[in-house]
C-alpha cells in the first residue's frame, strides 16, 4: 500500500495550508520582491526583456532538475491477470497542481469493495465451468445422441449403461441449473419422443445404476420444472418416472427377501440376481431417496414400501459398530464375506442413511430415527476402526478390513471415499453453516468429532490431486503407514509437501472423471465457509481442463495421471456431466441455490426437495 502524502493527521486540517509552492511561483516572488524587481520598472524595453529570458532559462532549468518518474501500478480488472507496473516519463509542467489526499475508506467499505471483487471472480470461474459443460454435451450431442456415453477420441457413442440415453438424464437437471434451455429443450425433447420406447425395448439394466442415474435425473428434473422452467414438461417427466419405476420394482418383488435382485430385463420385465448370487450392499441401499420422492409426487406407497423395507431389513442384522460387510444375498437376506470399507460397494449405503434421515423431515423423530442412530453408530466405527495417519505428514485417512474386524488394516482408499467429507459435514450441521449451528448450539460431540474429520479428509482427497504430476487423483491410492515397508511409486509432483506419504500402483492410476472430491469440497464451503475449498475446487478445474478437454467436443478419462502427457482412455462418463460439473458450478456460485437445509442430493448429484418443505423450495 503507497504512502499518503501528507499524515492522516494532515487530513484534520485545511489541506490548503499544506499545499506547496510551485517553482514559477517562488522565482515571480522572488523577482518581484527584490531589488532586481524593483529595477525593471525603471529599466528600459530591452533590459525588461533581457531579464524574463533570464528568469525563463532559470526556470525551466529548475523545474527538469526537480522533474521525477512518476510510476503508477496498472491493475487489470480481471480476476486471472496479476498486476503489471507501468513507468513512463511525463513531460514538465511550468506549474504543479497540488497534491490531494486519496480517498478513505471505512473498514466496511474496505470489505465490501474485496468481497465485490471475490464475488466477480467467482462469478466469471462459474461462467467457465458452464463453457466446459456446453464443451462437454456437444461432444456428445455430434457423436453420440441417444447413446449412453461419449467415446470422445473415436467420436462416437457406446452404451454401457443399457440403452437408455443415459447421458442425456443425467444431464438434464445440470443444465437446468446453469440455465441452459437450448440443451435442456434437447433433453427433454429426446426423452419425450424417445425413452418410453427404450424402456419398453431394450433388455438387461442394472437396478442401482438406472435408479441413481435415470430415475433420479428424471425425478430431479421433474422437481426443477415445476419451478417455472418453460423447456420442459412434468407431467411428461412424472409419467415417464413411474413407467420406468414400475419396471424396476420387478427386482424387490422377483426377491423372496427384501434385498432386491441387482439386474432387471426391461423388454422381458423379469428381474435376476448377478451372476454370483449376490447383491452390492451399497446398491441395494441406494434406492431410496428417488423411490421415496416418487412415491410422494406421484401418490403411491408402493415405491416407498420396496425400498425402505431393504433398510428396515438391514437394520436387524449384526454390524461390527454399525460397519457392514460390501456384499449381502438376496436369497439369505443376510451379508455375505468379511470386506469392510467405505470405497466401491460399500459406500453410498452410509450416504443415504443420513440422507434419507433428513429428507424425510416429518418423520425424523418418529418411525426414521433409527436411521440416524444407525449412522451415527457407523461413523463411530468408521472414527474408530477406519481412521489413520499417514507417515511422514500425517494426512488423516479412512483405509478397510478386507478380512473384517479379525482380520489386518489396509491403508487403501478408493477415490469414492472422497464422498465422506461431504457426508459427515452434512450429517454434522445437517445443512445449515457450522457458525449458525455452533451459535444455536446444536452441534453434540459426535457432530464436532465428525466435523473435523471432515476437513482432516477434505484435505487428503485435495492432496491426492495435488501429489500427481497432473493434478489429477487417482482411482485407487495407499498410504504409508508406522511400521509398514511399503515403498511403492509417487504421484509424480516432486514438489508436493506430500509425495512421500502417498503411492499409486500402477494399475490405479487412472482418472475417471469422478466428482467425489469436488461433491465433498461443494459441502465443507458451504457448511464452513472456508474459502480454501473454493481455490483447491479452482485448482482441480484447471487440471481437468488442460489434461481431460477433448477439442472436438467432450472430455475423456485418462489411464495415467502420474506421466505427462497423461495416456487418454476415450471415455466420457454420464456423471461428468451429471455430477462433476454440477458441483464445480455449485462450489463457485451462490449458497442460497438449492440449500443443503431444503434439498438432498442423491448419490448421483440429481437434488431432490426434503419431503416436507415442497411448497417453501
Amino acid at each position: 500500500m503507497s504512502k499518503l502524502p501528507y499524515s492522516t493527521r494532515d487530513a484534520d486540517y485545511d489541506n490548503a495550508k499544506f499545499r506547496q509552492r510551485s517553482h514559477f511561483k517562488v522565482i515571480t516572488q522572488s523577482v518581484t520582491n527584490s531589488s532586481i524587481g524593483i529595477f525593471c520598472v525603471n529599466c528600459s524595453l530591452g533590459k525588461l526583456l533581457m531579464l524574463l529570458l533570464i528568469s525563463g532559462v532559470t526556470c525551466l532549468f529548475l523545474m527538469n532538475k526537480s522533474s521525477p518518474n512518476f510510476e503508477s501500478n496498472l491493475v487489470l480488472n480481471s480476476t486471472f491477470t496479476e498486476a503489471t507496473e507501468a513507468v513512463y516519463q511525463r513531460p514538465p509542467r511550468l506549474w504543479r497542481r497540488p497534491p490531494r489526499l486519496p480517498p478513505r475508506l471505512t473498514p466496511d467499505e474496505m470489505n465490501k469493495k474485496g468481497s465485490s471483487l471475490d464475488h466477480r471472480k467467482w462469478v466469471s470461474r462459474q461462467h467457465k465451468v458452464k463453457e466446459a459443460f456446453i464443451h462437454a454435451w456437444s461432444g456428445y450431442k455430434n457423436f453420440a445422441m441417444g447413446f449412453d456415453e461419449l467415446m470422445p477420441l473415436s467420436k462416437r457413442g457406446t452404451d454401457g449403461l443399457g440403452g437408455l440415453g443415459a447421458t442425456i438424464i443425467d444431464a438434464l437437471d445440470t443444465a437446468m441449473i446453469m440455465g441452459e434451455n437450448d440443451i435442456v429443450k434437447e433433453a427433454s425433447t429426446w426423452i419425450e419422443e424417445n425413452l418410453v420406447s427404450r424402456i419398453n425395448e431394450k433388455g438387461q439394466v442394472n437396478l442401482f445404476e438406472t435408479t441413481i442415474r435415470v430415475l433420479g435425473g428424471l425425478l430431479s428434473a421433474y422437481h426443477l420444472s415445476t419451478l417455472g422452467n418453460n423447456s420442459t414438461n412434468p407431467e411428461m417427466l412424472l409419467e415417464v418416472s413411474k413407467v420406468l419405476a414400475d419396471r424396476l420394482l420387478l427386482a424387490f418383488s422377483s426377491s423372496s427377501t427384501p434385498i432386491p435382485f441387482s439386474d432387471v430385463y426391461l423388454r422381458d420385465k423379469i428381474a435376476r440376481p448377478a451372476p454370483d448370487g449376490l447383491s452390492s450392499t451399497s446398491e441395494a441401499s441406494t434406492l431410496q431417496l428417488e423411490f421415496n420422492y416418487l412415491s410422494e409426487i406421484s401418490g403411491d406407497p408402493k415405491y416407498y414400501s420396496a425400498g425402505m423395507k431393504v433398510l428396515e431389513h438391514m437394520r436387524s442384522l449384526p454390524k461390527v459398530e454399525g460397519l457392514v460387510p460390501i456384499y449381502i444375498s438376496p436369497h439369505s437376506g443376510q451379508f455375505s464375506g468379511e470386506n469392510i470399507r467405505l470405497g466401491s460397494r460399500g459406500d453410498s449405503y452410509y450416504e443415504y442413511l443420513i440422507k434419507i434421515w433428513i429428507q424425510q423431515k416429518n418423520r425424523r423423530d418418529t418411525d426414521l430415527k433409527y436411521l440416524y442412530e444407525m449412522y451415527t453408530e457407523a461413523m463411530r466405527g468408521v472414527r474408530h476402526r477406519l481412521v489413520r495417519k499417514s507417515v511422514p505428514k500425517g494426512l488423516v485417512f479412512v483405509g478397510e478390513l478386507p478380512d473384517g474386524s479379525q482380520g489386518g488394516f489396509s491403508p487403501k482408499m478408493d477415490h469414492l471415499v472422497c464422498f465422506l467429507p461431504g457426508t459427515l459435514a452434512l450429517g454434522a450441521t445437517k445443512g445449515m453453516t457450522k457458525t449458525k449451528a455452533m451459535e444455536s448450539n446444536l452441534l453434540s460431540n459426535d457432530d464436532i468429532e465428525n466435523l473435523k474429520l471432515a476437513e482432516d479428509l477434505a484435505k487428503t482427497c485435495f492432496e491426492m490431486y495435488a501429489v500427481t504430476s497432473t493434478g489429477l487423483a487417482p482411482e485407487i491410492a495407499y498410504f504409508r503407514i508406522e511400521g509398514e515397508a511399503d515403498n511403492g511409486p509417487d504421484g509424480g509432483n516432486r514438489s508436493s509437501e506430500y509425495i512421500n506419504d502417498i503411492i499409486i500402483k500402477y494399475l490405479d492410476r487412472h482418472n475417471l472423471l469422478r466428482p467425489e472430491t469436488v461433491e465433498s469440497l461443494m459441502y465443507l464451503h458451504r457448511i464452513t465457509e472456508d474459502p480454501k475449498y473454493r481455490e483447491w475446487g479452482w485448482q482441480i478445474f484447471e487440471a481437468f481442463e488442460k489434461y481431460t478437454k477433448i477439442e472436438s467436443g467432450g472430455y475423456t478419462s485418462l489411464d495415467d495421471v502420474t506421466s505427462i502427457p497423461p495416456p487418454k482412455r476415450d471415455k466420457m462418463e454420464t456423471f461428468f456431466l451429471g455430477e462433476t460439473l454440477k458441483y464445480f458450478y455449485l462450489l463457485f456460485g451462490e449458497n442460497d441455490v438449492l440449500p443443503l437445509d431444503k434439498y438432498v442430493f442423491n448419490t448421483e448429484a440429481h437434488p431432490l426437495p426434503v419431503i416436507g418443505l415442497v411448497d417453501e423450495v
